[in-house]
């Protein structure tokens, strides 16, 4: 296997113009080929678009066999639902590339979504590819990292994790997605059409409990408007007092004995403060707290630097505990990357 690794950007957006530049400033990757359906988008330079001040020499295409250029592994970044994102990475393999994906159902989909994972899963296989779904959450804040720190302890008897996300620090589309400037009846309607809100709770938890050997009887989530009080600005929203400047999500699930995890996200313009509070209970009981966790930064991040661990991996659909730790990296960056104002349309991602 080489050592730089070629890779495809799928999916042109917030968070993958953002890790096709990453890629580009990686000495260990090299950026060939670069995918989005936008017409605006299509034919032009990749590089110009995300934000450099040269041209990369790689076209932006509609469809991936256009993009004509040998590579080894594909940046997925564009929806978080099966029945969007199932064809994109059906067609992927069916090209011969292995994948990393940002969509949120695909981070552990074995207990959800038996059939779709099963048939995503002997598609790679098949094809002696290699899929994983990873992020920071699902991916990391809410599973994979709580799964490595009960390996110090000698019992487990319950998981929290508390994500506070000050979103007028993120960007449009995130806030758009926790319902900033709806009326609290526009929240609910849009809540109850399933699309809205975040995505991967369940996700979450059913890594936890497969991985800890728990089984699953009850999962119930909900999710109600954080109201402002106040006028709230941003440089997308402007929300009147009344209105909703985000939302406060809570997964609780059940084992026979009782409540085994429990995962709180809070996502509202102005929150604070933000943070991340993982609490395990058992022998003994561990207490993490981060600050600073920059849920597009870190997504971004996740999604590069498991682009090595995904090529070293056996064929098939793989989730974060299948990988061995996936880190960052002290090498010098091939460039500098000058950056100019991205295009912020809606991507797949997770916050």
């Amino acid at each position: 296997m080489s050592n730089t690794i070629r890779v495809i950007q799928y999916g042109l957006g917030p968070i993958g113009c953002a890790t096709a530049r990453l890629v580009d400033e990686r000495d260990d990757l090299d950026l060939v080929g670069a995918v989005d359906i936008d017409p605006a988008k299509v034919g032009r330079d990749v590089g110009l678009l995300i934000g450099l001040h040269h041209e990369l020499g790689v076209r932006i295409e509609r469809e991936l066999a256009a993009v004509g250029r040998p590579a080894d592994v594909v940046l997925h970044t564009t929806n978080s639902f099966f029945d969007l994102f199932t064809d994109q990475v059906l067609g992927i393999l069916a090209a011969g590339f292995d994948v990393v994906s940002t969509s949120e159902e695909l981070s552990f989909p074995w207990l959800e979504d038996p059939d779709q994972a099963a048939r995503i899963d002997a598609a790679a296989r098949a094809a002696g590819r290699t899929v994983l779904g990873t992020g920071v959450n699902p991916g990391f804040l809410m599973d994979t990292l709580p799964l490595c720190m009960t390996s110090i302890m000698q019992r487990v008897d319950h998981v929290s994790v508390l994500r506070v996300i000050n979103a007028s620090k993120r960007r449009g589309p995130f806030q758009a997605k926790i319902g900033a400037g709806m009326t609290v009846d526009e929240f609910r309607s849009r809540m109850a059409g399933g699309r809205m809100g975040h995505v991967g709770l369940i996700q979450s938890t059913t890594m936890i409990f497969d991985t800890l050997g728990k089984k699953l009887v009850r999962f119930e989530n909900t999710v109600e408007p954080v109201v402002a009080e106040k006028p709230v600005r941003t440089e997308f929203f402007d929300v009147a007092p009344g209105r909703v400047r985000g939302l406060h999500q809570v997964g609780r699930a059940y084992a026979d004995d009782g409540e085994f995890v429990g995962l709180t996200f809070r996502a509202a313009l102005d929150e604070e403060p933000d943070g991340d509070t993982i609490r395990i209970t058992g022998l003994p009981d561990l207490t993490v707290t981060l600050r600073g966790t920059n849920g597009d930064l870190a997504t971004v991040a996740m999604a590069v630097n498991a682009i090595r661990r995904t090529r070293e991996a056996a064929p098939g659909l793989l989730t974060m505990r299948d990988l061995p730790i996936v880190t960052g990296t002290a090498a010098p960056a091939r460039r500098a990357v000058e950056r100019g104002g991205a295009q912020d349309v809606e991507s797949g991602g997770s916050p």
